[in-house]
């Protein structure tokens, strides 16, 4: 079957194949999403580097991406065999959103779902017109894939200094999606050039200096990866400086010259702010027990924190303010929390009173 589609492209020329490709993105932009460009599939050009930073320690306790997951993501051939390109996306959320103590990308409907099905929608249509029944694959975040790595060769963006994919008319508020095509499509060019220059902004506002050089960041010190994939004690030597943050961080990207002139408001219904998600009282996140979180964030991106996790980070977030009003609420969960971890930073939280 792939030899059939290659004499199949073959024959219908590089027009016609020009033409499909750009009715494809055409598809994708008019679902709404805002980048669009095409990568062909083979070894990641970040490979050498991304196996780097997991021999450094720098993933933290990730260990998704270590092991079977680190082989897979080092060539995008191999998450999905017999798929040769990806239509690369783009997916503004919204960074003209005022900042707050949840990071702009979970403050509306979970974007794994919303990504997912236009994708999905664009290979029916891809199915169809491309009149071999050509076979996709959609990859929304959770696949074994440097989404990163597609998006700068399907001409999306470069790699800022906070490790961020930025593209010069959006800045680096936005989604990454592929549907990828056992199709041989014309890719695009690559994103060659590199537009951070001297600026260093984003390295000197991380609070928790989890920059160890441009581009390199120690997720083990990110506020992001301490909020939500870490899924034991916060580090006592980093509770401080995480401010009253509850469930990621914007701060690099906020200072970003790139997002400060060119962020604009999100499209997309879907990603509208939610006043329980966007600026929740973190008393209120202490106190909630195991249903009442799950009616609240059970189908939301914050979920990936569970009840736990938030409370913890809820715990800190108190701490760091020394609100007295906040004391009787640490107090019991210092003494009555079903999870240990959650107590032990609720008694740590009540420590920065005295």
């Amino acid at each position: 079957m792939g030899a059939a589609r290659r004499v199949n492209a073959s024959l219908a020329g590089r027009g016609a194949r020009t033409s499909l490709e750009t009715r494809l993105k055409a598809q994708a932009f008019g679902l709404g999403f805002d980048l669009a460009g095409i990568a062909a599939l083979g070894p990641a050009d970040s490979a050498h580097a991304f196996d780097a930073w997991l021999a450094r320690g720098y993933a933290g306790e990730m260990r998704y991406l270590e092991g079977a997951g680190a082989e897979l993501r080092r060539d995008s051939t191999r998450p999905a065999p017999g798929m040769r390109s990806a239509l690369v996306v783009g997916l503004n959320y919204g960074g003209t959103q005022p900042s707050g103590p949840v990071a702009r990308y979970a403050r509306g409907g979970d974007y794994h779902v919303v990504i997912r099905a236009k994708l999905e929608a664009i290979g029916r249509w891809l199915a169809l017109e491309s009149r071999v029944r050509a076979r996709t694959r959609a990859f929304v975040d959770t696949g074994p894939v440097l989404e990163r790595d597609l998006a700068r060769r399907a001409g999306l963006g470069w790699f800022g200094k906070n490790t961020n994919l930025i593209h010069p008319r959006i800045g680096s508020f936005f989604f990454l999606g592929a549907l990828f095509t056992d199709l041989d499509l014309a890719p695009d060019a690559p994103f060659e050039a590199d537009r951070c220059g001297r600026c260093s902004r984003c390295l000197d506002a991380c609070p928790t200096h989890a920059f160890v050089a441009p581009r390199v960041l120690d997720a083990t010190r990110c506020i992001s990866y301490l909020t939500i994939e870490l899924k034991g004690a916060i580090p006592l030597a980093l509770r401080a400086a995480m401010g009253e943050l509850l469930y990621g961080c914007d701060i690099c990207q906020d200072v970003c010259p790139w997002n400060v002139r060119f962020s604009r408001d999100a499209a997309e219904p879907a990603f509208a702010p939610r006043p329980d998600r966007a600026s929740p009282d973190a008393e209120e996140l202490l106190r909630l027990d195991e249903t009442a979180w799950r009616e609240r964030f059970a189908a939301t991106a914050m979920s990936r924190a569970r009840r736990r996790g938030l409370a913890r980070n809820a715990a800190v977030a108190l701490g760091n303010r020394r609100d007295p009003a906040a004391i009787p609420a640490l107090t019991a969960a210092a003494r009555d929390d079903s999870e240990p971890l959650v107590r032990e930073h609720a008694a740590w939280a009540l420590e920065q009173f005295r």
